[in-house]
């Protein structure tokens, strides 16, 4: 009989408390080998002190950190086979990107020629082959978090942490590199862990995504999952944008009790003189519209259209006007209820 691999990290009854005020309220976890996991919650929900017990910079209150079966709550974080990159990139400014990257492999007396190598490697695997003799003030900001991401990677860890380390890019890079990250997290074959706030970046680039409020995870899926079948209106909310109905709202539009989430986009919008709503706001967005409606149920509703064909002109001629919004069945999600009683997020 095969025996079944342990997971690259298990959390098991994780709690973390700060004087009378719990961070982590008890979180139980398990991230498969070669997984590309992302943590995303609001500032204060606990992901990235959950982050910092798995690297060890931070004990546990209660409960246990295993690595690859093993159970390392107590090690120190050089004694743990990960290593993590931060948003900040920590590069030394004195030293080349090459004497970077091979920093951790010199402390550790590894042989010259050895570090030579795979310091070349790990350049190679963030694309960034012949970039060894600049230094850190001679690069963009993506490719100096590249020279952070080929430093951690060039000690071969199981598992790679990842604490936020888009934050300090713009935009256009930030897109640029979730692209990358996913793409060398596939080719090295590693674990990697990625903490944010930001839902895109959970969404483009992870395997599964754990959404955390309060100090607790309140669900764990796919990026589908977690986007088209949200667990609490909590999540609905956060991941995207999202319409979530309660109390008597729900009542008159669905004709039962409970709390229902649509997303903008699931929406058909049409003008209707016997319409169920009228349009409070019209945003242009460049590739879309953001219409605003209120409904004659009483909730407050976002729209979202791709500008395929309107003009900007016909786009601003809606606001005011009565409107009928409708949705297919499927793209209704009940949800369980909650304290939350805004009609729309």
């Amino acid at each position: 009989m095969t025996q079944q691999k342990a997971p690259a990290i298990r959390l098991t009854g994780l709690r973390k408390s700060f004087g009378h005020v719990d961070a982590v309220a008890g979180v139980d976890l398990e991230i498969a080998d070669g997984e590309f996991f992302s943590m995303l919650g609001p500032s204060g929900s606990g992901k990235t002190t959950v982050l910092r017990m798995i690297a060890g910079f931070e004990l546990p209150t209660a409960g246990t950190v295993e690595l690859g079966g093993a159970d390392v709550t107590r090690l120190a974080p050089f004694e743990r086979d990960v290593n993590t990159v931060f948003q900040d990139y920590a590069l030394f400014p004195h030293l080349t990107v090459r004497e970077n990257v091979e920093y951790g492999l010199k402390v550790r007396k590894v042989g010259r020629r050895d570090r030579r190598e795979r310091a070349e490697q790990a350049l190679s695997a963030v694309r960034l082959e012949g970039f060894g003799d600049r230094k850190p003030s001679a690069m963009s900001g993506g490719q100096r978090q590249r020279v952070a991401l080929a430093r951690a990677l060039v000690n071969r860890p199981k598992v790679l942490l990842l604490d936020e380390p888009l934050g300090a890019l713009d935009l256009k890079l930030r897109e640029q590199m979730q692209v990358e990250l996913k793409s060398i997290q596939r080719e090295v074959g590693i674990t990697f862990v990625f903490v944010t706030h930001d839902q895109d970046e959970a969404l483009t680039m992870s395997d599964r995504v754990a959404v955390f409020d309060a100090g607790r995870i309140v669900q764990v899926g796919t990026p589908e999952d977690v986007y088209e079948k949200p667990a609490t209106a909590f999540v609905a909310g956060f991941v995207g944008t999202s319409n979530v109905f309660t109390g008597d709202v729900a009542k008159a539009l669905f004709d039962r009790e409970g709390a229902f989430s649509v997303r903008p986009e699931k929406i058909d919008l049409h003008q209707a003189e016997a319409g169920n709503g009228v349009v409070a706001e019209v945003i242009y967005a460049g590739p879309v519209t953001r219409y605003v409606v209120d409904l004659d149920a009483g909730a407050r509703v976002v729209v979202v259209e791709q500008n395929r064909r309107t003009g900007t002109a016909a786009i601003g001629e809606l606001r005011g006007t009565r409107v009928r919004l409708s949705w297919l069945d499927e793209h209704v999600i009940e949800i369980p209820s909650s304290k939350e009683n805004a009609h729309a997020q």
